[in-house]
């Protein structure tokens, strides 16, 4: 790891007296120094001696950032990668940082982009902040960028905290904060008119991507090998980033944790917007009535942009509520033909890089037991037991699709126009085919995964002793030895791992990771199934009335990320049908 410490501060302060804050580690291009600043710089020396004893203090091209030291994990928390979106940069690119000279505290976690937390707007504008983990003495190691879930509407960069896989997958680890909501996916014709992206999320990510590449050397990792990976709405934006124009070149392998390929059509989705803004035109007395509101807002006049740019965060953050996996209540990665094709992933041309996907087998129970359908009144009258058998169907088909869209259908969708390698890999721990039930009815859940890449994750409490058993340990251990490979190569294999293919049309392996009470079970099987074998078995199934599987069709399984094929075979009502 290059460390600022005495020798690289001391240049790059020097520079900036002499140069104007010229970009940091350039030492060949400062000018020669004076006696007078020679005066200075030993003064200099003196105070980061003192400052710097523990080697947290590393510069960037826009300056020093000090960070925190715990034991042999250096963590480096909010360091900026953009300006603050705000004001006349709202729903604009991102646009780099301005330099600074004097060492940046980055020692506590910033905040996170605004979102609705409860009924809560919390965040902060000021948000394209990247976290940076590294072990002390990290040189030219592989990097893991990874983007947070949420749907694009919620969560931070600490959703996988990096301290446990800057050691067990020996890398430099960056974590990214970016905008989300309407602050970070919004494409009404105002915003976009002039040849722009609605993708401004997505922008984001390629700018933090752009920041490490010119900065990550000085934290010890290898800026020509770099692998952007993502969990949940992390995982579908990695998966865009394979067919987006701006992320070409911009890193060298890639992860997606529960992703799959999600896409949205740009006009379908500016009507969704818009008329989720116009109860505001209204109430800002622009328009009389919705229906007038949302055309006006479907406009692409000045009018209408400054209208957009007038409106408070506190009033836009809420509109969309939690989409639960489906497109049509908050749309996102359009199709623009800017950001992401036309045709989305019917496209044809891919960055093409190695690439890992990975997905739980009860991938849709999170969001199916929690769904708040089953305290609508339509289930009301049904006893405990028709509810809980109601639920255990939904759940258990509804999984089966989740976890093919995951990986699966995504690689078959790729495969032929696709030029590097794929490899699939499921988590089966704690599912109806696990050696292990302690998760209950939640079994492989979205999210299984993150307890293996860290022990401090969102699940554990919950979950309580689920993640501590020998033999959960020991699949973390083995998934984390692939991961290091990955890292490193773009190929899982390694000496003492069991042999993991790369997946073809012809041979349809995923590595399957699951363990017992004592030890992990990790094999190589083909686990594929079609949408159209999930759905017989669901017709055929009779642990629930013909009544209830309709209504399970009908309200929960319908308008999912998955749920395409299902939604055609039972004619399903368009969740879009309010704008189409």
């Amino acid at each position: 790891m290059k460390k600022q410490g005495l020798i690289v501060g001391i240049v790059f302060l020097a520079t900036v007296m002499a140069a104007g804050c010229a970009g940091a580690g350039k030492k060949d291009t400062a000018p020669a120094t004076t006696k007078a600043e020679e005066t200075v710089n030993e003064a200099v020396e003196s105070t980061i001696q003192d400052t710097d004893s523990d080697g947290t203090i590393v510069s960037t091209a826009y300056g020093p950032v000090k960070g925190l030291k715990e034991g042999e994990i250096l963590t480096w928390y909010g360091i900026p990668y953009g300006k603050e979106p705000s004001g006349e940069l709202r729903f604009k690119a991102p646009v780099k940082p301005e330099s600074w000279k004097e060492p940046l505290e980055c020692i506590s976690p910033s905040k996170p982009a605004l979102q609705l937390t409860g009924t809560e707007v919390t965040g902060s504008e000021d948000s394209l902040r990247l976290t940076v983990y590294a072990k002390e003495g990290s040189e030219k190691l592989p990097v893991m960028v990874f983007i947070h879930g949420g749907n694009n509407q919620t969560g931070n960069a600490g959703e996988i905290p990096g301290m446990d896989l800057v050691k067990n997958a020996d890398c430099v680890y960056v974590s990214v904060d970016y905008r989300l909501g309407l602050l970070g996916f919004n494409c009404l014709p105002a915003l976009t008119k002039d040849g722009g992206t609605g993708n401004f999320g997505m922008l984001d990510i390629a700018s933090a991507l752009d920041w490490v590449k010119d900065n990550i050397k000085e934290f010890g990792g290898d800026p020509e090998n770099v692998t952007i990976s993502g969990f949940s709405a992390g995982g579908r934006d990695v998966m865009a980033m394979l067919i987006s124009p701006v992320f070409e070149g911009k890193f060298q392998k890639a992860v997606a944790f529960s992703g799959g390929m999600t896409t949205a059509e740009e006009e379908l989705s500016g009507k969704k917007i818009a008329k989720a803004l116009a109860p505001l035109v209204v109430e800002d007395k622009k328009a009389s009535e919705e229906g007038e509101a949302a055309k006006w807002l479907m406009t692409d006049g000045e009018d209408v942009k400054e209208y957009l740019y007038s409106i408070s965060p506190e009033r836009l953050v809420p509109l969309m509520g939690n989409a639960m996996i489906r497109m049509s209540v908050f749309p996102h990665l359009y199709e623009d033909g800017k950001v992401i094709p036309k045709e989305g992933f019917e496209s044809q041309s891919y960055n093409s890089v190695p690439l890992m996907m990975l997905t739980g087998s009860s991938e849709f129970s999170l969001f199916c037991l929690n769904d708040p359908y089953f305290k609508s009144d339509d289930m009301k009258g049904y006893s405990e037991d028709e509810l809980k058998r109601a639920k255990t169907f939904a759940s258990k088909y509804g999984s089966d699709m989740y976890r093919i869209f995951n990986a699966q259908t995504s690689a078959e969708t790729m495969y032929d126009h696709y030029k590097s390698d794929i490899y699939l890999c499921q988590v089966d721990y704690g599912s109806d085919v696990s050696s292990v039930k302690d998760l209950g009815e939640y079994g492989a859940f979205h999210g299984i995964f993150v307890p293996m890449l860290s022990s401090k994750n969102n699940y554990t409490e919950v979950f309580k002793g689920a993640f501590e058993k020998p033999g959960y340990a020991a699949m973390a251990k083995e998934y984390n030895r692939y991961l290091a490979n990955f890292l490193a190569s773009g190929d899982p294999n390694g000496d003492g791992l069991t042999s993991w293919s790369k997946w073809s049309k012809d041979q349809k392996v995923s590595m399957v990771f699951d363990g017992d009470e004592s030890k992990e079970i990790i094999k190589q099987k083909d686990v594929s199934t079609t949408y159209e074998d999930i759905i017989k078995a669901m017709k055929a199934d009779t642990t629930v009335s013909q009544e209830i599987k309709d209504k399970m069709v009908k309200n929960v399984l319908n308008g999912r990320w998955f749920s395409t094929v299902l939604d055609e075979t039972y004619q399903n009502k368009s969740l879009w049908a309010d704008v189409e």
